[in-house]
Order: structure tokens, then C-alpha cells, then sequence
């Protein structure tokens, strides 16, 4: 009998292959689901609805320390992101990327969605600008597109910057006028918890589809499509030691720009949220957004919400937002939603 318990003892603490542990250490998957309920009130009564926003699966791969891949599949949608890292650089000076990821303009659209206040995901201008959705011309693309970047932190990681060369078309779509997007993305911290934002992009778009916002461009044609901005972000504390139990005050805001053949557009949002207590978080916004300047087609949105996170990365929200639309053949509406988040 203490034979046969020594051997199985001995063969419960084998160790595994020497190769497949080294798999294992160099693999990591991570995921999280968005859902929730809408309940909105305009002048033509109620309309509510459960949906589902986003069920988000990722694998990351480090191959060597100075070479990584990353693969994020949206299951609800198609392929998001697709490319490689590999570090030129001993520190953090100098990485390449390829593929398909995030553009990196403007300050909100390289967060995650996870950590972002809004249900909505983003401010509009950051909605429509970036390409995460509302501009018909574009398409719904979420914030991405392929391309090669090159970015990294100089002078004591004061400064962070991204350099973009990328199609202009969104995400798994060849270019369609083969002309490239570049995108410019600084970033000046002048202290750990605080960062300001500046990002531009020039290039040329193709159209997709016609647009009520941009009535002068048609189906397939080639328009200039150009972008601006700066913001800033301080946040209360940075050392996360738990974060879903001990957050910081966070206050973010921008303003933003476009042109798109002759038509200007214009936006600013300030986004904030303030722990109350162990895990809940009261969080607010005021974003305003110009559709076309010329033509006065713009809207106004306030928020006022709160969020209770009962886990790390996972939490449930609860918002309200008034939107004031104008020049677009809108009467104001409201909207109460709630959204529950998992994430691992």
C-alpha cells in the first residue's frame, strides 16, 4: 500500500513537458461580453429592447522578449484585430507593428471599452471620427484598419508617439483607391497621472455609401478625408493595486476636427467618474458634436450615471443620457440604459 500511494504521488507532481510549459507561459487569453437593456422616450412614445454589444475574445502570444502576436475576434461581428509587435529598440524607444489594430487617433479611441464610462462606448466625435460608427461614408470599422505603425516612449517614457501609415478603408477590406491614411499620435506626461494629447491624420477616403451628413460625395468616390485633436486626462492615482476595489478619480476631455471633402465637422466632450465608496462610481459627460458646420446638423448629449464593479474588469452601469439633436429632423429624446460587463 505505501508503494502504490508513493507511486501515485509521485506520478500526480509530474511535471509537464519542458515544451508545452513553455507554451503555456507565453500564451494568455482574455475576453469580456457587453449587455444590457434600453429604454428610450421621444415624441413618437417608448421603444425598449435587451441587447448585446460586444462578446470580445482575445489571445495574445509573446514568441521572444522582444517579439509578440495578437489575434481579437468579436463574435458578434467579424475579425477586430490582427497583427504583430516586435521591438527594434532594447527599451521601449522603437517598436514595429503590422496588421490590423486601432488607429491611434485621438486621445479616447486606443482605450478599451472595458474601461471606458460611457455605455455608448464613446463620445460622438470619437464615434464618427475614429470610424467606430455613425459616418456613412466610412462605415462601422470599430476605431480600426490595417496598416503599419511604428511608436515607443522617449526621454524618460515623458513622451509617448505613434506613427501610422494605413489604408483609410477599415477593417477587413482591401484599399479601395490605393491611397494611404497617416496618423500622428503624441503624448507629453508631465507627471505619471496626468497626459496630454495631441493626434492628426491626413488622407483620402472612398466612399462606401452615400450620407445624409455629406450630401456633396458620392457612392465610390474619392474625398479628402482629413483629422484633429488634443485633449488631456488626469486621473486621482495610478499605482492600481486593485482596481475594482480602490479607483481613481478620472477626468477626461477633447476637442476634435474634421474635413471630409469640404464639409467641416467639430466636436469636445469632458467625461469624468468619482468613487463614492468600496465599488460604485458615479460618472458623467457632456458631449457636443457638429455634424456639418455648414449645414447646422449637430447634437448634444448628457449623461448622468453610475457603475458598480463587483469584480476585476467586470461591473454593472447604469446611465441616463438627454440628447438635444438640431438641423437633422430630430426632436429631443432620452434614454435610460444599463449594461452589464464580464471580463477575464
Amino acid at each position: 500500500m505505501l508503494s502504490i500511494t508513493a507511486g501515485a504521488q509521485e506520478k500526480k507532481e509530474s511535471k509537464l513537458p519542458d515544451w508545452f510549459a513553455n507554451v503555456i507561459e507565453r500564451i494568455e487569453l482574455h475576453g469580456y461580453g457587453q449587455a444590457g437593456y434600453t429604454w428610450q422616450h421621444d415624441k413618437n412614445g417608448n421603444t425598449n429592447t435587451f441587447d448585446i454589444k460586444r462578446t470580445i475574445f482575445w489571445a495574445t502570444a509573446r514568441i521572444t522578449d522582444r517579439w509578440s502576436f495578437l489575434f481579437m475576434h468579436n463574435f458578434s461581428g467579424a475579425v477586430q484585430e490582427l497583427y504583430t509587435d516586435y521591438r527594434l529598440s532594447k527599451g521601449k524607444e522603437l517598436t514595429v507593428r503590422f496588421g490590423q489594430f486601432k488607429s491611434p487617433y485621438s486621445l479616447e479611441n486606443p482605450i478599451s471599452p472595458t474601461k471606458l464610462e460611457l455605455i455608448d462606448c464613446s463620445a460622438q466625435s470619437v464615434l464618427y471620427l475614429a470610424g467606430i460608427g455613425g459616418d456613412p461614408l466610412y462605415g462601422n470599422h470599430a476605431g480600426r484598419d490595417m496598416g503599419l505603425m511604428i511608436f515607443g516612449d522617449l526621454f524618460n517614457n515623458s513622451i509617448h508617439y505613434e506613427v501610422a501609415i494605413m489604408n483609410g478603408q477599415g477593417i477587413n477590406k482591401k484599399d479601395r483607391n490605393n491611397k494611404k491614411d497617416v496618423i500622428l499620435h503624441l503624448e507629453y506626461l508631465p507627471k505619471e497621472n496626468f497626459r496630454v494629447v495631441a493626434t492628426g491624420q491626413l488622407g483620402t477616403g472612398n466612399a462606401i455609401a452615400e450620407s445624409v451628413y455629406n450630401p456633396e460625395i458620392a457612392e465610390g468616390e474619392d474625398y479628402t478625408r482629413n483629422r484633429w485633436s488634443a485633449g488631456a486626462e488626469w486621473k486621482s492615482r495610478v499605482k492600481d493595486v486593485d482596481y475594482w476595489k480602490v479607483r481613481p478619480i478620472t477626468v477626461r476631455g477633447e476637442v476634435l476636427g474634421g474635413k471630409d471633402g469640404t464639409v467641416n465637422s467639430f466636436g469636445a466632450y469632458v467625461t469624468g467618474s468619482v468613487p463614492v465608496c468600496d465599488a460604485l462610481d458615479v460618472v458623467g459627460s457632456a458631449d457636443y458634436f457638429e455634424y456639418n458646420r455648414d449645414l447646422g446638423m449637430k447634437q448634444t448629449n448628457l449623461m448622468i450615471g453610475a457603475q458598480h464593479w463587483f469584480h476585476r474588469s467586470c461591473r454593472v452601469q447604469v446611465q441616463y443620457v438627454y440628447s438635444c439633436p438640431e438641423g437633422m429632423d430630430k426632436e429631443n429624446y432620452g434614454r435610460l440604459m444599463t449594461q452589464l460587463q464580464i471580463a477575464f
